[in-house]
Parts: C-alpha cells; structure tokens; sequence
C-alpha cells in the first residue's frame, strides 16, 4: 500500500476553507480489483453514489449558503476518491465565494472527472430543495433474525452454498461491517442482495456478510468483493448487489455493482443514514 504514503488517512490535517483542489487524493481501483482477479474486462456494470451532506460556501455577498450533494462515480473510472481528502476538499468550500450553485456543481464536477478519470455525475441542491426519501430498511427478506451461530469474523467465501430451487428474490442484512484499509476505523453498511437462480442458502449467506467485521478493505472493494465471490460460489444467472455505508464526516458512499445495466432510486436514504 506504498501508494497511499501521501493520502491524509491516518494523519493529522490541517483545516483548509478556502478553495484547493489538489486535496483530492484519487487511488487506482486496479490493485484492490487484482486481489479478487478482476484484471482486464470488469465482470459487473456499477457506480459509487456518494452523498455530501456537509457542503457550504458563501455567495458573492458573504452570506454562507448550505447544500447538499450526490456524486456518481461509474466502476469503469480508473480511480476512487480516498474519502477524508473528499471531505477536506469539500470543506475548502466554507469560505471560498462562488457566484451561483451552478458554479459550484460546475467545478466540483471538474475537478472529479479529473481525478477519477473519466466524467462523474454532480448534483448540488440546496438543503431545503432536497428530494431524498426516508426509508426504514432495504426492501426485500430481512436475513438478520435468522438464528445463526457466528465465528468466523474475517472473510470465508466457503460459507456460501446453494439448494436447488431456481428462485428470484431480494435479501437484505443491517450486519454488514468492515473497517477502513487504512486506519481500521470501522464502517457500517448495510446490504441488499438481488439475485436469479438457485436458491442462495440464507443462514451461510448471513453468516458470510457477518464475516467482513474485522476485514479491512475500501467500500468499493468490498462490494466487488461480495459480487465476485457470489458469482463464484454461488453460480447465479443474474445478480445485484447494493450496499448503503453510514456516513462519516458528512459523506456516505453507496456502492453498486450489477450483472444488468440499470437504473436504482439514488433519492432513497436508509433510516440509519
């Protein structure tokens, strides 16, 4: 991980809140993607839905104006933005003046596509034109009440297994936990599985989103992880998977990763979000 020796990660930052975009610290999606032998063609369709929450500047007056923000960034991009210098970057707007929000989404947008390498999707709203909807949970069969026996706590694909009904069906788990590559500080998520094909056995599958808690690896990566190893070991005919992070720092990231093309409602917000 020598490429990650100049990422803010795990280091004291100053606060920066005047306008500085070389704080985005953008980190190659090919080497994680290596670890699970994704090395050419990608084997999904995807995007990273992050959300800002925590996103102001001032108007050409001087009067703070308070927004949100989604950023979508495909899984074709060669990079991912490492997460703290996002937010840095963002807090760079507080006491920068910009003429418009139209502005604003302008440069954010460019400085992004520049960093992530291809062009990303940038929508700014003001906090009290925000369209999001509150949810309680994922739709789909909640796997949580099942009563399972956990003991494996770093990540064992071995535990996924199949019956042999075909069958097409939605799951979902508020267990999912993993912790930052870096820091080892812990990120909460929760996940929905959509898949076609023979049966995935409920209890193993539980048990195997159960075991990422102590694995350390990128929101991005973990989902692509999950997506490879069910496809592996599970054999379906077509697969969705969706995973919903808790915010840390004003951002939630929201990766997807698809056998399909499609659309999901990015306006829907998780209870716990």
């Amino acid at each position: 991980m020598s490429y990650l020796i100049n990422s803010p990660l795990g280091k004291n930052s100053g606060y920066v809140s005047t306008y500085q975009p070389d704080l985005l610290f953008p980190i190659a999606r090919c080497d994680q993607r290596e670890n699970i032998g994704i090395k050419d063609k990608l084997p999904f369709y995807g995007v990273d839905v992050w959300n800002a929450y925590e996103l102001s500047w001032l108007n050409a007056k001087g009067k703070p104006v308070v927004a949100m923000a989604q950023f979508q960034l495909p899984c074709s991009s060669s990079n991912i933005i490492e997460s703290k210098s996002f937010k840095l970057y963002l807090n760079s707007f507080n006491n920068t003046k910009f003429a418009s929000l139209e502005e604003v989404q302008e440069i954010i947008k460019k400085d992004l596509s520049e960093a992530a390498g291809t062009e990303v999707a940038v929508v700014v709203s003001l906090l009290h034109h925000s369209s999001d909807k509150i949810q309680q949970n994922f739709d789909g069969i909640c796997l949580d009440d099942l009563d399972i026996t956990c003991e494996t706590y770093q990540v064992d694909a071995n535990l996924l297994s199949v019956e042999n009904d075909i069958v097409s069906e939605t799951v979902y788990s508020d267990l999912l936990k993993s912790n930052c590559l870096i820091t080892s500080q812990p990120d909460w998520g929760s996940l929905q599985i959509t898949y076609t094909g023979k049966k995935i056995q409920h209890e193993g599958l539980l048990k195997y989103i159960v075991s990422f808690r102590n694995h350390n690896e990128f929101h991005e990566h973990c989902v692509e992880r999950i997506f490879v190893d069910i496809m592996q070991y599970c054999k379906p005919i077509t697969l969705t998977v969706h995973a919903k992070y808790v915010r840390r720092g004003g951002l939630d990231i929201n990766p997807i990763r698809s056998t399909e093309m499609m659309l999901l409602d990015q306006s829907l917000r998780l209870c716990r979000q």
